[in-house]
């Protein structure tokens, strides 16, 4: 299945979560890394933490090597272009005022506070789902 979005240059895809600290701070990472060349790849919450989730960003360098605390922040919707395409992490965020081409709901439980295992689980469940997205956008 192929989606048509119509837009200048590449599709934004914007991954979005409540505090925008963990599963949607490493879905931007491994949507940089995987998709680039056929999206651009933002993440944003409807609240802010202070930091994004140290499991995270340690378990993202150990597996792909990519220091997110170098290449990325906390953002809330308004810090983010307009999206193209919004997919939801599974936080069940009601976002009324954010309207996409496209928008998917990905049902991923927030690893936050879990084992090494749980979190390689949802990163590995991340990287297959950017994967079947950008074969869905590629044009």
């Amino acid at each position: 299945m192929s989606l048509n979005i119509k837009c200048e240059g590449k599709p934004k895809v914007a991954f979005i979560c409540v505090h925008n600290s963990c599963r949607s701070q490493m879905a931007e990472a491994l949507g940089k890394k995987f998709a680039s060349d056929v999206f651009e790849s933002y993440s944003a919450g409807t609240e802010l933490k202070s930091h994004i989730n140290p499991d995270a960003v340690r378990m993202i360098k150990k597996t792909y090597g990519i220091d997110m605390e170098e290449t990325q922040f906390n953002k809330l919707l308004s810090d983010i272009p307009k999206p193209d395409v919004a997919i939801f992490m599974g936080c069940n965020v009601s976002c009324p005022n954010l309207t996409a081409q496209y928008m998917e709901n990905w049902g991923l439980d927030d690893p936050s506070g879990k084992s090494d295992e749980v979190f390689a689980e949802t990163i590995k469940k991340i990287e297959e789902n950017i994967i079947a997205l950008r074969e869905k956008l590629k044009k």
